[in-house]
């Protein structure tokens, strides 16, 4: 087998290459995860360092202990994912006891994996467990109509949730449970990324205020899906609000 017949990477470099012809990868923006599944694991492991050095995590994730993943790496292109994966991508094991991971293939010119892969290990342990490991996919990206409305809109997933809903029928059919919406904190920290997994117990979708948005799915197409679906949603809602005048009258063509 060789690394070109590797279906999930192929699948992930895919998945970010259509996400950067959206617009939503300005220059080395956003990331992404992939919690492999063992037949994965034992597939790929003709690529492993199996002498990669064990790093220590800022956090511990019990949850995923001996798992592997596929991860996008920190300043690096989604547009270039799919052209060489080898030098964006990595996999990586997280350890027995969920304190460290080490890098078994990936990142080839050197690097380190997403500076959010504090928030990715969080919420993948949140949906593993709430989900039975069905859900495998953690994604984040900068779409720029979902950061317009946590500008004017107020920090509340019952006014986001409802003000989407409105916009397109298939909207309360592709996120029922609604968004998630989580106040603005520092991008890459571990505050931010638990209070994601919070709301990850009970959505799919959580909006971070003035930076993005944050899914989790179960395949690639379906976390894709439910982030083009709330960004298409919010781009029809700042559509929406911009035809009103200041005194709350619709603006009528002449």
């Amino acid at each position: 087998m060789k690394k070109e017949d590797l279906k999930f990477i192929k699948d992930f470099a895919e998945m970010a290459y259509e996400a950067y012809l959206m617009g939503w990868h300005e220059r080395n923006g956003g990331n992404m995860s992939y919690r492999m599944e063992e037949s994965e694991a034992e597939n790929a492991s003709f690529l492993y360092d199996e002498n990669a050095p064990w790093q220590k995590l800022d956090i511990s994730v019990p949850g995923l202990a001996n798992e592997y993943f596929l991860v996008t790496g920190s300043g690096k292109y989604f547009k270039n994912m799919i052209k060489d994966p080898e030098d964006t991508l990595c996999i990586l094991q997280i350890s027995e006891k969920g304190d460290s991971f080490r890098i078994l293939w990936g990142l080839c010119n050197g690097g380190r994996p997403t500076s959010e892969l504090a928030s990715h290990l969080l919420n993948h342990e949140v949906k593993k467990r709430v989900t039975n490991g069905r859900y495998r996919i953690m994604y984040h990206a900068h779409p720029e109509n979902v950061i317009a409305l946590s500008f004017v809109l107020p920090c509340d997933e019952k006014v986001f949730t409802q003000k989407l809903w409105e916009m397109m029928p298939e909207c309360p059919l592709t996120f029922p449970e609604g968004l998630g919406v989580v106040p603005f904190m520092e991008a890459g920290s571990i505050e931010l990324g638990r209070a994601t997994s919070e709301k990850m117990k009970d959505y799919n979708a959580v909006v971070w205020t003035h930076h993005g948005l944050f899914v989790s799915g179960d395949t690639f197409d379906e976390a894709f899906g439910l982030f083009h679906t709330v960004e298409k949603a919010s781009s029809i809602l700042v559509k929406v609000m911009s035809m009103y005048h200041g005194d709350g009258s619709l603006l009528q063509l002449m």
